[in-house]
C-alpha cells in the first residue's frame, strides 16, 4: 500500500552515496528538498543532479560537504552565484544524454519529483515533466510530492503507486511566468526565420522574445507539427488560430511531443488533460536521431555570440559562463539528419546599447562554443539571414559581415583579411 511518509520516514530511504535525480522547474519538490536540507547532517555523501534549479538552496553551496552537495547540469539564477564561487559544480552534457550521465555515475539512485493527484487507475502524472526522470520509472526508487496544483498529461510520464516508495503532500503553487514582451527589434529578425517555415513544417521552438515574435508571424501557417523540448505559451496561440493539427507529421502524427513545460497559468491550464500533448523522456525527444525522422523540421534557438566561422557561444556572457547547452546542440544536429530541416540560431546584431558586436572575428575568451561550425545551419540578426551549411569559410565570413551592424562591417572585413579568412 502506497504510504504517506513523514520527514524521517523519507530520510531514512536514502541510503548513503545516494544519487538523487530531480526534474526541471516545476519538478522540483520543495516539501521533499526542505526535508533533505533541514536532515542533511544525517546524510552521508549524497548529491543532488539537478538542472534549471528554481529556488537557491543551502546545499547549492556545499561543494566539499561530506553530507549533501549539487551536481548541476544547467545554471539558473539559483545558482549561478555558487558555481562562479567554486561551490557547485557543473556536469557538461548534451540534454538527450543527462540520463545516460547520470546512470553512469550514480551510486544508489532515488528520484525525488512532484505529482499531480492519482486518478482512479492508481496513477500519478509528473505533470509538467517527463525531461530526464521519466525513463528511470519502474528501475529506480521514487519519492513523490503530492501537488493538486500539477496539471495532469500524457505520455511517458505515467507513475502507478506500487512504483513509488512512498509520498507526501505539499499543494503548492506553480512558479508560473508571463511570456517574454517582443521588441520591433525582436519582430524584425523573427520575419526572417518565419518567411522561410512552410506549411506541414514540424517546429522546435525555444523561449524568449525572438520565438514569441516568430510564433506570432505564423498564425497563418496550416499542418504545422510541433517536436520541442520545452512546451511554451506560443504554442498555445497557434493551436487556437488552427495552425497547429500535427497531421504532417513523420512521427507521433497528431501530437504535440515536448519533455516538459513552463510558462504561465494560461499555459498550465491548457495542458491539463489535454490528449493532444505527450511528454516524453529528453532521450527521446532531443536525440537527434528522433528529431531527424521529422523531414520537415524547424529549430528556433538563440545565441550570445558567434564568429566569422560560424561557432555560437550560447552558454556564456562575455566569456563568463552563464547556463549550459541545454538542447540547443541537440536540435542543430537533429535538423541534420532531417530530410528538409532548417535550424536557425537568431540574435540581435549588438550588445550594450550598439557598442559591442556580437558578430566577432573571434569569440570572447572563456566563451564556450555551444553549437559548432560544421552544425550550424542559419544565422539570423534584424540584418537579414546568412546561410552557413554547405558553406566554405571565405563565404560564411562575407555572410555574417553582411549581417552585422553597419558600424562593425568595415572593421570586420579588415580584420577577416588579416586572418587569411578573406582575400
Amino acid at each position: 500500500m502506497t504510504t504517506e511518509l513523514t520527514k524521517q520516514q523519507v530520510i531514512e530511504r536514502i541510503p548513503a552515496q545516494a544519487d538523487i535525480v530531480l526534474p526541471l522547474t516545476n519538478g522540483e519538490p520543495n516539501l521533499l528538498l526542505d526535508y533533505l536540507e533541514e536532515a542533511q547532517e544525517q546524510l552521508q555523501e549524497v548529491r543532488v543532479h539537478q538542472l534549471l534549479a528554481l529556488k537557491n538552496r543551502s546545499y547549492m553551496a556545499n561543494e566539499a560537504s561530506t553530507h549533501l552537495k549539487l551536481i548541476s547540469y544547467f545554471l539558473s539564477g539559483a545558482n549561478r552565484k555558487e558555481f562562479h564561487q567554486g561551490a557547485t559544480d557543473l556536469m557538461p552534457n548534451n540534454f538527450h544524454e543527462v540520463p545516460k550521465i547520470i546512470r553512469k555515475v550514480s551510486r544508489n539512485m532515488v528520484v525525488f519529483a512532484v505529482v499531480s493527484p492519482m486518478d482512479e487507475h492508481g496513477y500519478f502524472s509528473l505533470g509538467t515533466q517527463a525531461d530526464i526522470v521519466s525513463e528511470f520509472i519502474g528501475k529506480v526508487p521514487f519519492i513523490v510530492e503530492v501537488n493538486e496544483h500539477m496539471p495532469r498529461t500524457f505520455g511517458q510520464n505515467q507513475i502507478h503507486k506500487n512504483q513509488i516508495e512512498g509520498y507526501v503532500v505539499n499543494h503548492q503553487s506553480l512558479v508560473s511566468e508571463e511570456p517574454a514582451p517582443v521588441s520591433e527589434l525582436d519582430m524584425k529578425i523573427a520575419s526572417y526565420v518565419a518567411e522561410r517555415i512552410q506549411d506541414g513544417d514540424t517546429l522546435q521552438i525555444g523561449i524568449g522574445g525572438i520565438p514569441n515574435a516568430v510564433v506570432s508571424q505564423l498564425k497563418t501557417h496550416r499542418h504545422l507539427g510541433i517536436h520541442t523540448e520545452m512546451f511554451v505559451d506560443g504554442i498555445i496561440d497557434l493551436v487556437e488560430a488552427g495552425a497547429i493539427d500535427g497531421s504532417q507529421k513523420f512521427t507521433n502524427q497528431g501530437k504535440m511531443i515536448a519533455t516538459f513545460a513552463h510558462g504561465s497559468k494560461r499555459l498550465y491550464d491548457f495542458i491539463h488533460g489535454n490528449p493532444a500533448l505527450q511528454f516524453l523522456p529528453v532521450s527521446m525527444v532531443n536525440d537527434p536521431r528522433e528529431i531527424g525522422k521529422e523531414e520537415n523540421m524547424i529549430s528556433i534557438n538563440a545565441t550570445t555570440e558567434v564568429d566569422l566561422y560560424g561557432q555560437c557561444a550560447s552558454e556564456t556572457v562575455a566569456g563568463r559562463y552563464y547556463s549550459s547547452t541545454g538542447g540547443q546542440a541537440d536540435f542543430a544536429r537533429g535538423v541534420r539528419f532531417s530530410k528538409n530541416g532548417k535550424g536557425f540560431i537568431t540574435m540581435t546584431s549588438t550588445v550594450k546599447n550598439g557598442e559591442m558586436s556580437r558578430i566577432k572575428l573571434a569569440l570572447t575568451p572563456g566563451s564556450i562554443v555551444t553549437t559548432n561550425k560544421n552544425d550550424v545551419d542559419h544565422i539570423v540578426t534584424e540584418y537579414g539571414v546568412a546561410e552557413m551549411f554547405g558553406r566554405p569559410i571565405s563565404e560564411r565570413a562575407e555572410q555574417l559581415i553582411s549581417i552585422a551592424h553597419p558600424n562593425f562591417r568595415d572593421e570586420l572585413r579588415f580584420e577577416a583579411k588579416k586572418m587569411g579568412l578573406l582575400v
